[in-house]
């Protein structure tokens, strides 16, 4: 049995410790190349003193002296090194130390560091789908020129590769009509205010917000979550994955979370991945893909389960999800637009600068603005794709300082 050496891109957020809780669990398929956070300094201790990897990055430099300070104060991590800085990340992700990488960086910040993992030619496990929000077409030429193995560890994506028939498992490059294939079909709960008055939607705090009825996941996830524009970038997401037309993709209300995608064929028949909504199953099954290793999470008791119910998903609750669809045929530009508004927009909405209402807003109107000088112009390079990302950020931090307050 080959021992896989990981990279994990985000060790300290929810995907990061969900992947080492799998990783305890077999030692013997698993060791530990590098770990790399932003600034939780304390779990980043604690993770090095348990797995001993070779490399710790912290993007902030002060945490990165503060670890350094401490690992080199405990003989049993006194000879991990200790990096700063976004060019690092971007270097371990490559380095051909480790083979394969968890690419779990939330936000545009992990685009860099996960295309030069692609770039190098290495097995990805992608849980940071702004990647190929922001980057959709670049990062898919990046994998066919290279050769790395693009395995999709979120929930909804993973559940449709498992769907797939093998020959159809050339993500990229999927011909879903040849494979007899219809329809993907993505399912979102719906988030915490499914069933709230719309009336109501405009007050609500980032605690509601981030209250999801199902997943456990940081805070900018949960409130994506709420306004479903998490949805929408995995619908983007998708898009490029499983190469679909807009004809062959569709998302579904599904509140339970039990039933994490579909696929639906030619001949009638529809394929469902089930499970618990805990990331430890899609996380586990890439981890060991085309294998199957335990992941610690119980399989479903169906005597337990009571009713799945099925809805659309209403554009006047969730307008976020209709700004995300839209994009996703405008253009890279709209979608890279579409993703750097709606991260300014919520880091304003946790921060309590910005109703939760204006999100949606927020993104629309920065999405417009850029429409007069991107539509009809190919992004095709990521210094472009960081131009517009810019462009959008400062647009969009622009717009609620002059016209939002809380």
């Amino acid at each position: 049995m080959s021992q896989h050496r990981l990279c994990i891109l985000g060790a300290t957020g929810s995907i990061g410790l969900n992947t080492l809780a799998v990783v305890r669990e077999h030692p013997e398929r698993f060791q530990i190349d590098v770990l790399t956070a932003n600034t939780n300094v304390k779990q980043m201790v604690a993770l090095c003193s348990e797995f001993r990897p070779r490399q710790a990055i912290m993007v902030c430099t002060e945490a990165a002296a503060e670890l350094a300070q401490v690992l080199r104060s405990q003989p049993s991590t006194a000879a991990i090194e200790v990096r700063s800085g976004l060019g690092p990340l971007q270097e371990a992700a490559s380095n051909e130390a480790n083979d394969t990488v968890m690419a779990a960086i939330v936000g545009g910040a992990g685009l860099a560091p996960t295309l030069a993992a692609v770039q190098a030619g290495k097995r990805v496990l992608l849980a940071n789908k702004e990647a190929l929000v922001m980057s959709g077409q670049l990062f898919m030429d990046a994998a066919l020129t290279s050769g790395a193995q693009i395995l999709p560890v979120d929930s909804e994506h993973n559940a449709i590769f498992q769907c797939l028939p093998r020959e159809a498992q050339q993500l990229g490059r999927c011909d879903l009509a040849a494979a007899g294939i219809d329809k993907i079909i993505l399912t979102g709960s719906g988030g915490p205010f499914r069933e709230l008055p719309l009336a109501e939607l405009t007050e609500q705090s980032p605690a509601a917000a981030c209250a999801h009825p199902n997943w456990d996941m940081g805070q900018k996830i949960s409130v994506d979550s709420a306004t479903m524009m998490n949805k929408g970038l995995e619908y983007i997401e998708a898009r490029w994955l499983f190469n679909c037309t807009a004809a062959q993709l569709d998302v579904v209300l599904h509140p339970q979370s039990v039933i994490h995608s579909m696929v639906s064929y030619a001949d009638g028949s529809v394929l469902a991945q089930m499970g618990r909504p805990d990331m430890r199953t899609p996380i586990a099954h890439c981890l060991s893909f085309p294998e199957r290793i335990a992941s610690g999470v119980e399989p479903l008791d169906f005597m337990a389960l009571q009713n799945l119910t099925f809805a659309s998903a209403d554009a006047e609750r969730y307008p976020c999800l209709a700004l995300a669809i839209k994009a996703c045929w405008q253009g890279q530009w709209a979608t890279t637009a579409l993703n750097a508004a709606n991260e300014v927009a919520v880091a304003h909405f946790l921060n309590g600068s910005l109703r939760f209402t204006a999100i949606a807003e927020v993104c629309a109107a920065v999405v417009k603005q850029l429409e007069t000088t991107h539509a009809g112009h190919d992004v095709n390079s990521l210094e472009a794709v960081l131009s517009v990302d810019g462009q959008a950020r400062t647009n969009a931090t622009n717009l609620i300082e002059m016209n939002y307050s809380c």
